[in-house]
């Protein structure tokens, strides 16, 4: 039987989402859990690889049980009471038809990002926010954010270590939001290239703090150059907050 697993996790004490050589990664620690249940070692397979640092609400994984039936709450129980000791939850489990993949069924993907926008730095939200201690121009980043969406060479807002074979995405949505000291960027897609989220946070951040005009943006996108872009904001703002599946995958 394949589940859907949604996990919300911390990323600040994890080298990201997926299983490297060195370094405990969130895949890893929910892998050993389900390990303690049947005792088999199975993968688990995210519809997206955060970096370090970065956090989830709505990350999701498929896993196949095999060897028992499980109910949907049995089986999140389980694995959660393995996980006490980590910043990581399952949230929800939801049975698939066999070929819905994590990855390749995803319709959308959501990420936020917050900017802390005030002189004193943060205290219970340290490492969930970027702190701004210069007020921010929020009308001319939500004009500028209007340039990212549509379909666009984001050869400027990629990463250099990007492995994606094209640069051309579809930025569906870009919204930026005060609500009092926080400023809320939200983005969203069927998929992103790697920094492609924080490159774009960091632009917006010069936009703001009125170094780039809004309608740079433009001009950004045509030099198809790395170096014309913002620096890529911090991990410790952005959140994986929703995957979007079409609903006939579900049993």
């Amino acid at each position: 039987m394949r589940f859907f697993l949604t996990i919300e996790y911390d990323g600040s004490e994890y080298i990201g989402w997926q299983r490297q050589n060195s370094g405990l990664s969130v895949q890893e620690v929910v892998e050993n859990s389900i390990y303690k249940i049947i005792q088999i070692n199975l993968n688990i397979y995210g519809s997206g690889r955060t970096d370090a640092g970065v956090h989830a609400t709505g990350q999701v994984a498929h896993v196949d049980i095999i060897t028992k039936e499980f109910e949907e709450n049995r089986l999140m129980d389980a694995i959660n009471a393995y996980l006490l000791d980590h910043k990581i939850k399952v949230t929800d489990v939801r049975k698939t038809i066999d070929d819905a993949h994590a990855r390749f069924s995803a319709l959308s993907r959501e990420y936020e990002y917050v900017i802390l926008n005030r002189s004193a730095p943060p205290a219970i939200e340290e490492g969930k926010v970027w702190h701004q201690r210069r007020i921010l121009n929020i009308k001319k980043m939500q004009e500028a954010a209007s340039y990212f969406v549509g379909t666009h060479d984001f050869t400027s807002f990629r990463a250099t270590q990007c492995q994606s074979k094209s640069p051309i995405k579809t930025l569906d949505e870009l919204a930026v939001v005060q609500k009092e000291n926080k400023i809320f960027i939200r983005a969203k897609a069927k998929s992103f290239l790697h920094h492609q989220v924080r490159n774009i946070v960091g632009t917006l951040q010069l936009v703001g703090s009125e170094k780039y005009k809004p309608e740079d943006i433009k001009l950004i996108f045509e030099k198809k150059d790395r170096t014309s872009a913002g620096p890529t904001a911090p991990a410790c703002g952005l959140t994986l907050v929703k995957i979007e599946f079409p609903q006939e995958i579900y049993l």
